[in-house]
């Protein structure tokens, strides 16, 4: 072994080393955050080439300030029922880290909620919005509020009592929430309104996924489904594959799963399954998506509603089993750690070619290994899912200059970035001795830009 090889060896042992350090106290500080410290795990294992090249990092105690969020605000969220009954619902919003510009994350809605979840949600969004080119920081909100089964009138009361605690810490230049599971332009709308009443003015800029009539991006509800598939057919493309005539999968029937299959279809692509929270439906002629967006759009049905229309449909009570049938290219876009390891070899016993995660975090770590170790390409959620923040924040430029875009125009401009995502991804793997692997090289990609802007910035 010459010098040079000796040196690099030393400095790669006393990263990892470092790595492993900062890991445990983080582990040690947060012990009963099992979301965040599987987020933080698969990030930071992955830095450990850079590190070894770039010293300064560690001196500088880069990791150790991006793993603490800047603020952790919690708080309480009195409504009243239909019922005139007091409920009490717990709020969060996380800022993260601010070194590319103004907090962006989503609020999400939903009975798991709790500190861990959104801290995963925000420490993945530190690098998710650095992909994007765009100048935002990273954050994540919301609440175990359970939207589901409530009337318009309470989901307003709760909006509007959620708003008067949270709205004196955000603003345009300060932190800018959208919309996450559980929150859709009604539940921006409410929030918009109240937040409007609080400060009297009209700040648009201050939400995103906002209605066209009232500061709204054309292209906005279409970009994290839209965006997936540019991303993946990027990915396919490198190694010559392709959506046309593939089968795909897609767990879920919210809004980021009925705009994947609409790209996915549109680029030739055979839709075989779709699912809810209850179950799943495999129709092997194709997804009828009409019928899809008229159960979750428009009626707000369980997806077992398929069947009446589509009665040579199946239909599978466990959503889990979306994945035993059989795919090309599965796409989940349902909710965090929905594939484990196991799944993860039904899906290779199957055949599986290619994953690409529209939901934050869908697969454990032991399965993103497993497809991996298999040479199953694997386009993580931090680059694949960033369409939908990345337009958000064209839809803030939008609001800055007073300007709507159209949609052809925002479209474009997330093919470009969704594709700029892919690529810098891809020469970050191959730079720092991946190649190939986009774990790597998204984390190091979205990692670098934020390392270097925190160091310009000094000690804060």
């Amino acid at each position: 072994m010459n010098t040079i090889e000796t040196t690099l060896r030393s400095d790669e042992q006393a990263a990892n080393q470092y790595v492993k350090n900062v890991y445990h106290a983080t582990e040690k500080r947060n012990p009963h955050e099992t979301e965040f410290l599987q987020a933080v795990k698969e990030i930071v294992d992955s830095l450990v080439p850079v590190l070894a090249h770039q010293p300064q990092y560690m001196e500088s105690g880069i990791l150790e300030r991006l793993l603490e969020p800047e603020k952790v605000i919690s708080f309480r969220i009195p409504w009243v029922d239909d019922q005139g009954k007091v409920q009490v619902n717990r709020g969060y919003r996380v800022q993260f880290n601010s070194a590319l510009g103004p907090y962006k994350g989503g609020l999400r809605f939903h009975p798991s909620v709790n500190a861990s979840i959104v801290k995963f949600l925000g420490f993945e969004q530190i690098f998710k919005n650095s992909l994007t080119g765009q100048p935002i920081g990273g954050g994540k909100g919301g609440s175990d509020f359970d939207p589901k089964a409530k009337s318009d009138m309470e989901i307003m009361r709760f909006c509007q009592s959620f708003m008067t605690e949270l709205y004196q810490h955000i603003g345009p230049d300060t932190d800018v929430p959208a919309g996450d599971v559980g929150v859709s332009a009604r539940e921006i709308g409410y929030m918009f309104g109240q937040y409007k009443k609080l400060r009297g003015a009209f700040e648009a800029g201050v939400l995103t996924g906002k209605g066209l009539e009232y500061g709204g991006s054309l292209a906005r509800k279409e970009a994290t489904g839209y965006g997936l598939v540019y991303f993946v057919q990027e990915m396919l493309k490198d190694n010559a594959l392709d959506f046309n005539g593939s089968t795909v999968v897609v767990s879920g029937s919210g809004n980021v799963s009925i705009y994947t299959m609409d790209k996915a279809m549109e680029f030739g692509a055979r839709v075989v399954a779709c699912s809810d929270s209850d179950g799943c439906i495999y129709d092997e002629n194709g997804i009828d998506l009409d019928t899809v967006k008229e159960l979750k759009e428009t009626g707000n049905e369980r997806i077992s509603a398929y069947l009446d229309k589509h009665p040579n449909a199946q239909y599978l009570e466990d959503c889990s089993q979306i994945w035993s049938i059989p795919c090309d290219i599965a796409l989940p876009c349902a909710t965090q750690n929905e594939i484990d390891e196991e799944t993860a070899k039904t899906l290779l016993a199957n055949g599986v070619k290619a994953v690409g995660e529209g939901a934050n975090m869908p697969s454990t770590n032991e399965a993103i290994n497993a497809f991996l170790d298999n040479d199953i390409l694997f386009a993580p959620g931090k680059a694949a899912n960033a369409g939908g923040v990345a337009v958000s924040a064209l839809e803030m430029a939008q609001n800055s200059g007073k300007l709507m875009w159209s949609f052809e125009k925002v479209d474009a401009r997330l093919q470009d970035i969704m594709k700029t995502i892919y690529q810098n991804s891809m020469q970050a793997s191959s730079d720092y001795g991946t190649p190939g692997n986009l774990v790597a090289g998204a984390n190091i990609a979205g990692f670098m830009k934020v390392a270097d802007a925190m160091m310009a910035q000094g000690v804060i």
